[in-house]
């Protein structure tokens, strides 16, 4: 698969209207093949289908919490990169499918995937600082941590690490905001914001480009992902691929956005 060619998968599934028909998985695999084409993305299929096999096969005797994690670290390995949990190949899914080791995150695709192909009802939760999974299970809600095998999080560790996380202690003790369920688009486009941020700050422009053009695919209506695009395009030097970024921003946000026309200013300034 060429560049374009992902990029084409990414864009149908930005339109696809009904978030539950959203192509968590496929559009994993684009993303990544985005970033590098010259890769097999066979290893993430198996590996997702190897899941959903050992996950119905667990569900006849454990509880669905119980039987996801099993099935996902227990028998598939996968679990968080405790060492290197900086490196690239952890936001990778064809890397992580070959290493069995990612972030939350990246982690959290292929738990969303198997889940929903084994009839669970599992989403991610946006929560601050570290990706988690809601399952609903007959007590209610639970928290899934993709990162540490799968364990539960307790309504109590939650709350520690949204004080961790700087909340105030009145919105930390809100479970039902806390554990708010995030649509698979919005779990692909954080993983995606995850990448933007380490390229940004190691200087590599190229690929921090590249990942916010990946979110401004999954996203079309969004104008956000074009400022970054614009500012990755800059930190290149290609300062008329910036400005038409921020033409792109400005396009979609119906001109609302001061910080988008005031960076635009700057950037013409650089040009003249």
């Amino acid at each position: 698969m060429m560049r374009a060619e992902a990029e084409a998968v990414l864009l149908q599934a930005g339109t696809t209207t009904d978030e539950n028909a959203f192509p968590l998985l496929e559009a994993a695999i684009a993303c990544a093949l985005h970033e590098d084409p010259t890769r097999d993305p066979q290893a993430v299929r198996d590996l997702a289908a190897a899941g959903v096999e050992r996950l119905m096969a667990r569900l006849r005797w454990e509880s669905p919490e119980e039987a996801l994690a099993e099935a996902m670290s227990g028998d598939l390995r996968l679990s968080g990169d405790l060492f290197t949990y900086e490196h690239p190949d952890n936001t990778d899914v064809i890397a992580l499918a070959q290493r069995r080791k990612g972030m939350p995150v990246s982690l959290g695709i292929f738990y969303l995937h198997v889940a929903k192909q084994g009839g669970l009802n599992v989403k991610g939760v946006d929560f601050p600082g570290h990706f988690l999974l809601r399952i609903e299970t007959r007590d209610g809600p639970l928290a899934l941590d993709p990162f540490s095998e799968g364990r539960v999080v307790l309504p109590s560790e939650l709350t520690r690490r949204a004080l961790h996380a700087g909340l105030t202690p009145n919105v930390a003790d809100r479970l039902d905001l806390l554990m708010a369920p995030a649509n698979d688009r919005e779990v692909l486009i954080r993983l995606q914001n995850n990448i933007f941020a380490a390229a940004a700050a190691m200087g590599d422009f190229p690929r921090a480009e590249r990942s916010a053009l990946r979110r401004a695919l999954l996203d079309p209506k969004d104008h956000r992902p074009w400022l970054d695009v614009a500012t990755a395009r800059e930190g290149q030097g290609a300062l008329a691929g910036a400005l038409e970024a921020l033409g792109r921003a400005s396009e979609l946000d119906h001109g609302a956005a001061l910080a988008a026309r005031a960076q635009r200013e700057r950037v013409r300034l650089k040009i003249n």
